[in-house]
């Protein structure tokens, strides 16, 4: 059985991104906990390029802090501590605010949405695979895992849960071996992202996995989690709460399962965080080089945003969460009461209008090569009506538990 296709053909040109003529925007530092544009006692942070992407619109590749404030616009969260973040209108594309939104910075965890995107839709999610030994012998040291076993038969859709809920490197790796391989994988994922125009994005490894020279930006994780939300399956995954995840396999075939649950604060409510009313995810990161990193989608009434932030400097492990949560009040509230400062633009295939220079970054590495795994089936200039209606229903307010998927730690 093939994995699901989205709901293309219930576009209407009503639903189409439009072509924002980008204003003016107000560029400041990040605001924080002093009102000095950081939180008190805390060294200063590395400074962001002075150039940068202007993919989504000229305002986008300028440092620090762009709005647009009409009368009656609520004013932004004084507590952010972010090198970058974004908030964006998940149903227009449009850019309400941002901070050094085209920062090439280390992914975390957060890579996994474009490995999910780039590879969900090409493996049945049915299909039953027995794990190798050589499968799991590239998963890093220091990991998160959900518990993949050599030599246990795991379907795609175990697998699947195991990557959504658990951040599993393990489950990625396995994923990535029924693909044709990791460096097959990685190739097919820069191309997917160059696709997207996500074009701050270079890929290393398929897990998200630390090396210097794996990054992305709060504007591309952004539009490859809008991407991702297209697609039934993918956001059925990340925004399921819990699941049973297959242990090991016992004596005349019985098989023990153990419950995992999602480690995405904002929608479980662990580690002292409130979960957050209308949160689907999309998926969380943490690493030594990239700190901590969220990409979430929320859905208030009929107003569905997407929010990016990356490497909080304070605050501690919740920090990413709390600035999101605050991120999406401010949003919420703000919707019609700012000029957007861009936008996120369509994939290359949809739309050949130039939308700004390509990141020096990319620029200056080696050419991807390979095809995308899904150029245009689980993209599209908007997000259709159907999709939208599948957030509010499926993903956003979900605590239903699912039987089929295993365990581990996360530090993702």
């Amino acid at each position: 059985m093939s994995a699901k296709k989205t709901a293309l053909a219930v576009l209407s040109a009503a639903l189409l991104v439009p072509s924002l003529l980008v204003t003016p925007a107000r560029a400041t530092p990040a605001p924080g906990p002093d009102g000095k544009g950081r939180a008190p006692h805390l060294p200063a942070a590395p400074a962001p390029p002075a150039s940068m992407s202007t993919v989504g619109g000229a305002v986008l590749g300028q440092p620090g802090t762009q709005v647009n404030l009409l009368p009656g616009a609520p004013a932004l969260p004084t507590n952010l501590t972010g090198r970058s973040w974004i908030v964006a209108d998940a149903a227009s594309g449009e850019v309400l605010a941002a901070h050094n939104a085209h920062w090439r910075l280390p992914p975390a965890s957060t890579m996994k949405m474009l490995f999910a995107d780039t590879v969900l839709p090409s493996l049945p999610k049915d299909q039953v695979h027995r794990v190798t030994e050589d499968e799991m012998s590239d998963v890093g040291p220091g990991s998160s895992l959900v518990g993949v076993k050599e030599d246990h038969e795991y379907t795609v859709h175990d697998l699947w849960l195991g990557v959504f809920l658990r951040s599993g490197n393990d489950a990625v790796h396995v994923l990535s071996a029924m693909n044709g391989g990791i460096d097959k994988t990685v190739r097919d994922m820069q191309a997917h992202a160059e696709e997207l125009q996500a074009l701050d994005t270079h890929v290393v490894s398929p897990d998200g996995y630390d090396s210097p020279s794996q990054v992305s930006s709060a504007y591309d994780l952004t539009l490859i989690a809008r991407s991702g939300l297209q697609k039934q399956d993918f956001r059925e995954y990340c925004g399921t709460v819990s699941a049973q995840f297959p242990g090991r396999q016992g004596a005349g075939g019985h098989r023990d399962y153990f419950e995992i649950q999602n480690t995405n604060r904002l929608m479980t409510g662990a580690g002292g965080i409130s979960p957050y009313k209308g949160i689907a995810g999309v998926k969380n990161g943490n690493t030594t080089m990239a700190g901590s990193t969220f990409t979430g989608a929320a859905q208030r009434g009929d107003r569905k945003l997407l929010v990016t932030v990356m490497n909080p400097g304070a605050g501690g492990a919740n920090s990413v969460y709390e600035e999101t949560a605050d991120l999406f009040d401010w949003g919420f509230e703000a919707i019609g009461k700012v000029k957007p400062v861009g936008e996120l633009v369509p994939p290359k295939s949809a739309d050949a209008s130039p939308h700004g220079s390509p990141a020096q970054f990319h620029e200056n590495s080696q050419a991807a090569t390979g095809s995308p795994s899904d150029s245009g089936i689980g993209t599209t200039l908007g997000i259709a009506a159907a999709t939208l209606t599948a957030l509010a229903t499926t993903a956003f307010l979900t605590t239903r538990r699912r039987r089929t998927t295993r365990n581990r730690h996360d530090h993702s």
